[in-house]
């Protein structure tokens, strides 16, 4: 998200909505356009009056408070008619290669209400329950890369602007919170009349888009080494460059500690009512408490002040706190860290073959090298594989199930690399060191993915999640916040260990707001003068 609002401000992006066609009941549709330095991109919005009886956040739905799609260029009235016959079926329509995503949103009914109610009625909404809720609509999917017809990711990858992964989608999201915003302004017109308020910016801005995510996302980890690989790299190259740094100036040292405490405001407001989550919060809180405590007391000016603090973390922090501080060093260092965006997509991953030439010796290493944790498991005792994946044929989606009490074996995804990689390793182990892994996979086509795997490790080494997907102990979330983070999501709200609410451009500048001053550290909320 930041690197798409960076690159707005920095190519003074131009923002227009052609179209806003919607009756005082909430029906119609709406067309955001962003024009960049080459190409413009047009969100198609649809709005629909939904009972509430319909409204759910499941794959399944067939119904939704909202549906869009993001065009490539303007649309025509035909597209629009063409879209308005396909885009509020969602999975049962059929969208083409002029659309990059599509995507549909419900509202948060108590706070949408709300704040309808409070515009009508000439007032401001309450702040404290934006911050609790975060969002008055939020998506239940955001498809692309040729779904349901839409353009393949072929065709916009050597775009500079939407290069990067995810974001179009990104995009598409951005998009889709300013029509939220003039949309509950229209309704609260239509209700109100001559006395209704004009919503706040300043409250608008921490209207941000909610997101529903369960376990579909998940695979997408397991299923994309190279790209997770890519992410992981340049984040632990943007730390491993910060902290190299020998001595911070006092503008440097200044905004870190201002970033830390910006951070604090916005974790406060973090509220959860699952109980992992609640403990993690707990921790994280104390962490934040003892990290206050440490810089009282530190320097930030001495040698390799960066450095120090990382390490001094590895013993005081938990890993919530860990994480966080190894983020906010990154934040006083544009110059040195913003360039590896551009190291974060994928262009090798389809076009990756065997190399059937690799000794056995080298496949059987490289596959130690990745989960030699995983090596000396009893792949066969119910603790190590106690779970399995599998499409859920009722709701369409990705489930995990209990291995031993459910009849869903023969059903089971290829989600389990580890335990893959050990059958693998000990099979290999009966062939000649010196053969080429070729011989290997002609007599066990089997394990080709396994091998196919250990062989992307030489380019990608953090591809692989260091757990067992399938062991009696797996925390999908854990998989989930970490996509969701580098997304960058906010305001976390796991309501089991396998589905998640969040929050996307909380904070983040609209675009008649949106410059380089703003671009960038939205993420962290002013504190109050």
């Amino acid at each position: 998200m930041r690197q798409l609002t960076r690159r707005m401000a920095a190519e003074n992006w131009v923002f227009s909505r052609p179209v806003f066609d919607i009756d005082a009941n909430g029906v119609g549709h709406a067309v955001y356009s962003a024009q960049g330095p080459d190409r413009t991109y047009s969100l198609v919005a649809f709005a629909h009056d939904l009972p509430p009886e319909q409204r759910s956040d499941r794959v399944i739905a067939e119904a939704w408070d909202a549906t869009f799609a993001l065009f490539d260029g303007v649309p025509t009235k035909d597209d629009i008619q063409r879209l308005s016959r396909n885009v509020p079926l969602q999975e049962a329509g059929r969208v083409s290669e002029s659309e990059l995503s599509l995507s549909r949103a419900n509202r948060s009914v108590r706070l949408w209400a709300h704040v309808v109610d409070r515009l009508a009625a000439g007032q401001q909404p309450d702040l404290a329950q934006i911050y609790k809720v975060g969002y008055l609509m939020r998506t239940t999917a955001v498809y692309g890369s040729g779904k349901f017809g839409a353009a393949d990711r072929e065709k916009i990858a050597d775009r500079p602007e939407v290069s990067g992964p995810f974001q179009a989608e990104m995009l598409s999201v951005y998009l889709t919170r300013i029509f939220v915003r003039d949309l509950v302004q229209h309704m609260a017109k239509a209700k109100g009349g001559a006395q209704t308020a004009q919503l706040d910016p300043n409250i608008a801005r921490w209207l941000g888009i909610g997101n529903s995510t369960g376990l579909g996302m998940a695979p997408f980890i397991v299923n994309h080494p190279i790209l997770f690989n890519n992410w992981i790299m340049a984040r632990e190259e943007a730390i491993a460059r910060v902290r190299s740094v020998e001595t911070a100036t006092d503008a440097e040292v200044t905004m870190f500690r201002e970033v830390f405490e910006r951070s604090k405001l916005s974790i406060s407001w973090w509220l959860s009512e699952h109980p992992t989550q609640i403990e993690k919060l707990v921790a994280l809180n104390a962490d934040l408490d003892a990290i206050a405590a440490h810089l009282d007391q530190t320097d930030l000016t001495r040698i390799q002040p960066w450095e120090h603090l990382i390490q001094w973390s590895q013993t005081a922090l938990g890993e919530e706190g860990q994480e966080l501080l190894a983020s906010l060093i990154l934040e006083p260092y544009s110059e040195l860290v913003d360039g590896l965006s551009s190291c974060m997509a994928d262009g090798n991953s389809a076009a990756f073959a065997v190399d059937g030439a690799m000794p056995v010796n080298q496949v059987r290493e490289l596959i130690r090298t990745s989960f030699g944790w995983a090596l000396d498991l009893d792949w066969n005792a119910a603790e190590h594989c106690a779970r399995a994946w599998y499409v859920s044929e009722e709701k369409l989606e990705p489930r995990l199930g209990e291995r031993f009490d459910e009849p869903i074996a023969d059903y089971e995804q290829p989600l389990a690399p580890a335990r893959d990689a050990a059958r693998a390793f000990d099979a290999l182990d009966n062939w000649s060191g010196k053969a080429p892994v070729a011989e290997f996979l002609l007599r066990h086509p089997e394990h080709r993915h396994t091998v196919r795997r250990a062989q992307m490790s030489r380019v990608a080494p953090y591809g692989e999640i260091r757990d067992n997907t399938i062991g009696a102990e797996v925390m999908p979330i854990d998989m989930l916040r970490a996509k969701l983070s580098f997304f960058g999501a906010t305001h976390f709200d796991p309501r089991s260990d396998r589905w998640v609410r969040i929050c996307m451009y909380a904070g983040a500048p609209y675009p008649e707001e949106l410059g380089p001053n703003n671009a960038d550290l939205w993420v962290y909320p002013e504190l109050a003068q």
